[in-house]
């Protein structure tokens, strides 16, 4: 099969972050007495907060303020920002200029925030690779729902047969194979993730340009 697109997920594919947002969640949490330990760290990846506060209230749900619980955890975060450039995994730079050179057209489909997006991307200096950047904040559905992805395959005007999309997490391969693109994933030694969804795992984005060489 030749692909059009390639689009990529940005936590634990581009950037190594899922480590420090677990730290920071479970920090920021427990300076308001709530506890995580509950839940695996796998359960976060792929998702966002506005997902998960059920399950991590579990019966107290009802005793909290979710929405100032969520609004002061947003400004958490801006105090504690992502240190994107010590995170991010080899061959970024090297793999995006390589696909551009090649006529691949480039998205971006993350369930962060666009600020965080954006952040991370100019950190990096590799905003100018992407024609589309979407973040979770834009759609009524999260990852596993494809929405993020479809989108994604209409702003760049690519059938989804002829896209792939470079994922992680559990939910993330669920979105792109329902959105009907190939998926490869990062391959997880960490976290236990169950990738057995993506029609391939690569160990490093130093292996895609190869790969497509081969298809």
């Amino acid at each position: 099969m030749s692909f059009q697109a390639v689009i990529f997920d940005m936590d634990g594919v581009l950037v190594d972050t899922e480590h420090f947002y677990y730290k920071r969640r479970e920090t920021y949490l427990a300076s308001r007495g709530i506890s995580i330990d509950h839940l695996p760290p796998a359960y976060f990846i792929g998702g966002n907060m506005k997902q998960v506060w059920e399950n991590i209230l579990g019966d107290s749900y009802d005793k909290f303020d979710v929405p100032q619980l969520q609004a002061d955890y947003v400004v958490y975060k801006e105090k504690n920002p992502l240190p994107y450039r010590q995170l991010a995994f080899p061959h970024v730079s090297h793999v995006l200029q390589g696909l551009k050179e090649k006529g691949y057209i480039l998205g971006l489909a993350s369930s962060s925030v666009k600020k965080d997006i954006e952040r991370a991307l100019e950190e990096l200096e590799i905003t100018s690779y992407f024609d589309v950047v979407l973040s979770g904040e834009e759609f009524e559905e999260s990852k596993p729902h494809p929405e993020i992805y479809q989108a994604a395959c209409r702003e760049l005007q690519v059938d989804p047969q002829k896209t792939l999309i470079i994922e992680d997490s559990e939910k993330g391969i669920q979105a792109g194979v329902h959105a009907g693109a190939e998926v490869w994933a990062i391959r997880d030694y960490r976290f236990g993730l169950d990738q057995s969804r993506a029609s391939r795992t690569i160990d490093h984005l130093g292996q895609i340009l190869p790969l497509l060489e081969t298809l």
